[in-house]
């Protein structure tokens, strides 16, 4: 394995063609395990009634490099520190750590007869589906239960069980899954050397937090981003926290149609072709009914199809969300005793986001004609997997006025921050905002672009 921080990155971007390879970027410290205390993750990593966790403090390196490469490829440095996406939802919403309860509340770390899983019971139909998984008419506590009944059976075992209910659910690896890259990348178009990020058409169609961040990153870079929902299925962020929202979605605009419908149909389709990169997260059947697999389209030159899912278009019956995800791909930090805990809030979402985003990004560079596949699984276990620091122990030191971490080498301490809330830009638009103003001009969708 190498020591130097960025190779990851660089082998990522060489996966996509003669992309522009980043400088290595500098520390905000001088220290990736103080890059962690600085970020307000660390923060949310540990016991609630124990000191927050340093473990997962190199993959700081790794994000900051990624960063970096990001900028490069935008040719201008982002308004954005991405060492704060890690914990920004959490700073919204006041989150705390909760040790083997995730940030979030929805996902928990479940000891097996011979390890840990995962299972996140984020919707009512999950909770619902508790009796069946456990072969019972009714539960009284279903966390309580599927904490009983997991003890004598295998993770692995345990884990596929849940999955055959549609529930997210993963067993956590003895050491990360090796993985080359994030992503897979093949082939749908011809390149272009004339596609540019600066003015490129973003089509966001996906929701909740990775795909949303890669747009805005995106959109950071100069890229023109419209977020498109379904009237009868919008994002489901919208009504959770507003800052959070806005956050991600202000300066994009808005086009909401009827999936259901033919013109709806027929609108989205003509907003995909017109689009430089397209964002999705939906399992690939789900687009196929709607006539958009990316591999059954005539794209044109240049065209990048980013697609984010659990654990990748090659297994599209598996369902997953951050924290699960997270535990798959074995990013979790170790309390004192040696036991996993959660590592920050739904960790694998904003990697994941940051990810696709580079991805995109190097692909434009070469020219575009790719699908870049990506899984939060992969983007989870390359981050487990960060280059290690050779800068000797980190001890965290606690008192009442909070947690340090000390750096020897460097002769620095940095203190643990807590997450902090996110700044928007502005108001994210209302759903559907633009869709008059931007399908009104039908004909020209068809083009390079979608006239404002």
């Amino acid at each position: 394995m190498t020591d130097d921080p960025a190779e990851p990155v660089r082998r990522w971007l060489r996966s996509l063609g003669d992309s522009p390879l980043p400088p290595a970027a500098a520390s905000a410290t001088g220290c990736p395990f103080l890059d962690w205390a600085a970020s307000g993750a660390m923060e949310l990593t540990g016991q609630a009634d124990g000191p927050p966790v340093l473990t997962p403090g190199p993959m700081a390196a790794l994000l900051r490099e990624t960063g970096a490469a990001l900028a490069h490829l935008a040719g201008r440095p982002l308004p954005i520190d991405l060492a704060l996406v890690l914990s920004v939802r959490a700073g919204a919403m006041n989150l705390t750590r909760h040790g083997r309860t995730s940030v979030g509340g929805a996902t928990r770390l479940l000891r097996a007869s011979d390890g840990w899983c995962a299972v996140t019971l984020s919707r009512p139909h999950d909770l619902e589906l508790v009796p069946a998984m456990l072969g019972r008419p009714h539960v009284t506590d279903p966390w309580q239960e599927l904490t009983t009944a997991v003890r004598g059976a295998k993770a692995s075992e345990f884990t596929d069980h849940i999955r055959m209910f549609g529930v997210p659910a993963a067993a956590l690896p003895t050491e990360p899954p090796p993985v080359a890259s994030p992503w897979q990348a093949s082939t749908i178009a011809a390149p272009d050397g004339d596609v540019k990020l600066e003015g490129a058409l973003v089509v966001d169609l996906s929701s909740l937090w990775a795909g949303p961040l890669c747009a805005r990153l995106l959109g950071l870079a100069g890229a023109r981003v419209i977020k498109v929902e379904s009237t009868r299925r919008p994002d489901g962020a919208r009504t959770g926290n507003r800052r959070f929202y806005d956050w991600l979605h202000a300066g994009h605009e808005s086009v909401a149609v009827d999936f259901t419908l033919p013109e709806g149909r027929g609108a989205l389709a003509d907003l995909v072709r017109a689009a430089d990169v397209v964002i999705e997260a939906s399992r690939p059947r789900a687009l196929a009914q709607l006539g958009l697999a990316p591999e059954g389209l005539d794209h044109r030159a240049g065209k990048v199809w980013v697609s984010i899912t659990g654990y990748g278009r090659s297994h599209p019956e598996r369902v997953a969300f951050g924290d699960d995800a997270a535990v798959a791909g074995g990013l979790v930090g170790r309390s004192a005793d040696g036991e996993p805990v959660f590592c920050a809030d739904a960790v694998a979402d904003p990697l994941t986001g940051v990810v696709a985003a580079l991805g995109a990004m190097g692909a434009l560079a070469c020219g575009g004609g790719r699908l870049i596949d990506v899984s939060m699984r992969n983007v989870a276990a390359a981050f487990a997997a960060a280059p290690p620091a050779d800068h000797g122990p980190h001890p965290v030191r606690t008192s009442a006025a909070g947690a340090v971490v000390e750096c020897p080498a460097l002769g620095r301490t940095q203190k643990v921050l807590p997450p902090r809330a996110p700044v928007p830009e502005g108001t994210a638009a209302e759903m559907g905002a633009d869709t008059v103003r931007i399908l009104s001009r039908g004909p020209e969708l068809r083009g390079r672009a979608v006239p404002r």
